[in-house]
C-alpha cells in the first residue's frame, strides 16, 4: 500500500507524516486489500481539514473531517475510515457468504 500525502497551505512536516502513517495502518491492519491512500491536509484561517481516498480492489472509499487541530481533524479522517472500509469489508463478505453458508448447513444435516 503506498501512501500519498499533501498539503494545501501547510507544509507536510516528518512528524505530522509519521503520525498520519501511523494512524491510517489502524486500517490497513483491518482490511488489508487496499491499493492506494491519497491524503490531503489543509488549513484555511481556524480550520483543519484532512481529507483522503482510500482505493480498494473494485471500490473507492472517501472520507474528510474537519476540526480546530490538525491532529484531531487527522483522528476524526481515520475513524471515518475505519468504519466505511470495515462496512466496505463486511458488504464484500456478506455477499460472497450466502453460498458458504447453504453448503455449511447441508454438511453439517
Amino acid at each position: 500500500m503506498r501512501v500519498h500525502l499533501s498539503g494545501h497551505h501547510v507544509d507536510v512536516t516528518p512528524a505530522l507524516r509519521g503520525y498520519v502513517e501511523k494512524k491510517l495502518s489502524r486500517v490497513t491492519r483491518r482490511f488489508d486489500h487496499l491499493i492506494d491512500v491519497h491524503c490531503i491536509l489543509t488549513v484555511e484561517k481556524l480550520r483543519h481539514k484532512a481529507e483522503s481516498t482510500v482505493f480498494v480492489r473494485g471500490s473507492t472509499i472517501y472520507a474528510d473531517a474537519v476540526e480546530g487541530d490538525m491532529y484531531a481533524a487527522i483522528d476524526a479522517l481515520v475513524d471515518k475510515l475505519d468504519r466505511r472500509v470495515r462496512k466496505h469489508k463486511e458488504r464484500v463478505r456478506d455477499h460472497r457468504a450466502p453460498g458458504v453458508q447453504k453448503h455449511a448447513l447441508v454438511a453439517a444435516h
